[in-house]
């Protein structure tokens, strides 16, 4: 009978748990109130942000994130790489860490919101666990990385793929990448020790705005990210003959300008041609020697390419290449393609981990829509060694990295509770997979 009464007991408890898990809502005043408040550090008086990683408003808003953390009853530490990361136990200690957040650093004059939205929003899920009294089976992290927008440095380090060249480039504080790891307190020489590897977490987080329009144009709720784009970029340059512009006939010109403008417009033309969410673009054009009175004797032109897919990338690429060198012969002047490298692979997100998203999404009432991503995020490095989704919301009329960069009190709140059922979602079935 006594048995009997002990597992009529805990079988109570177990559903009262479950049933508060399943009703919890995230603090919005108090979710909102960290965000204006870690605004604040680094705020112009254009009303941007000068927030840039290494920089002091950057060690003085880890000083609170970090008291926050704390406050949301995580076990607070700052890695060799000086990313801060907070850690709460789970039910079983053998499990895998669920680990999600983002980053709070900013572009110079940047916003309010990029990173900000999916960090405080995980600290805030952190603390609405602490106060209901849930805990997952698996252990929790919430990690706030370093120096996003400077290359992706902290998620870099943690899957092992930050290089000692990478560590001498020179942030936008003006610090190498070396000397401001060391000024946020870590030890770059000891980077090598904090690399994780596939397997050692169970799954990768990420709330995010959209920085684009998508969302704010359709008057949608929720993105779920499909994955964060490959990028690749060329550099064409287009060899002609400098020479007199006013002595120099039209027909006897070795002019560079001309296939090099007609070359812009066709890559417009090509890259419209393929269905699909890829985009191309020419974002420099330089003339050599670049003067009013000269023919310039050399055209460069960049293009970037990106989408999901790198096979559709070099699908697209190989046209334009093609379209170049015929431009170029028409012409009768030379052609220098150099392909760019970029650390920038594509990183598709989990298909379970965007299931559970859009059912929880829509268990909340809200709408959603299926993207890519367009811009990097830690979460694409965290895709080396994870299961990784990634979840939008919407950014008014798509401006991010910019002070009018802005994200409605409302939606921010409804990004972090989806976040939060999420991870609830994810750590019952991560646990049933486990188990069978």
């Amino acid at each position: 009978m006594k048995k009997h009464l002990i597992s009529v007991v805990f079988f109570l408890f177990c559903f009262v748990i479950d049933s508060i898990a399943q009703n919890l809502s995230i603090n919005s005043d108090r979710l909102h109130e960290s965000l204006v408040k870690l605004s604040t550090f680094g705020k112009n008086a254009a009303g941007g942000s000068d927030r840039q990683a290494y920089t002091k408003h950057d060690i003085e808003a880890r000083v609170y994130v970090q008291a926050m953390m704390e406050d949301a009853g995580l076990q607070v530490s700052v890695d060799f790489e000086g990313n801060i990361i907070g850690r709460k136990a789970g039910k079983n200690p053998n499990l895998k860490p669920i680990a999600f957040g983002s980053h709070i650093d900013e572009v110079p004059n940047g916003g309010d919101y990029d990173g900000p939205v999916g960090s405080m929003s995980s600290i805030e899920v952190a603390k609405t666990f602490l106060e209901n009294g849930v805990q997952t089976d698996h252990p929790l992290e919430v990690i706030i990385f370093t120096n996003e927008e400077g290359g992706v440095v902290g998620s870099r380090a943690i899957v092992g793929s930050l290089s000692n060249e990478a560590l001498q480039v020179v942030s936008s504080s003006g610090l190498t990448q070396y000397e401001g790891i060391k000024a946020l307190g870590g030890d770059p020489n000891r980077i090598v020790e904090l690399r994780r590897n596939s397997g050692d977490l169970a799954a990768f987080l990420e709330l995010h705005i959209e920085q684009g329009g998508n969302l704010y144009s359709e008057k949608l709720d929720i993105g779920v990210v499909e994955g964060i784009v490959a990028i690749e970029w060329w550099e064409f340059s287009f060899l002609g003959k400098a020479n007199h512009a006013g002595t120099t006939p039209m027909n006897m010109r070795k002019d560079p300008m001309l296939p090099a403008a007609k070359f812009v417009l066709a890559v417009n033309e090509i890259v419209d041609s393929f269905e699909g969410c890829h985009v191309g673009t020419v974002g420099k054009f330089q003339a050599f020697p670049g003067a009013g009175n000269v023919i310039p004797g050399e055209v460069k032109v960049t293009l970037e390419i990106r989408d999901l897919s790198s096979e559709k990338i070099w699908e697209i690429y190989s046209k334009i290449e093609k379209r170049a060198k015929s431009l170029a012969s028409e012409s009768e002047i030379g052609l220098d393609i150099k392909h760019i490298e970029v650390a920038s692979k594509p990183a598709l997100a989990d298909p379970l981990i965007r299931e559970i998203i859009k059912s929880q999404a829509e268990k909340l009432g809200f709408s959603t829509k299926s993207l890519p991503s367009g811009a990097g995020h830690d979460a694409q490095e965290m895709a080396r060694i994870a299961p990784m989704g990634m979840i939008f919301i919407p950014s008014k009329d798509g401006i991010s990295h910019a002070p009018a960069e802005f994200s409605t009190k409302e939606d921010i709140a409804n990004g972090a509770n989806v976040l939060m059922n999420t991870i609830l979602e994810l750590d019952k079935k991560l646990k049933q997979a486990v188990e069978n």
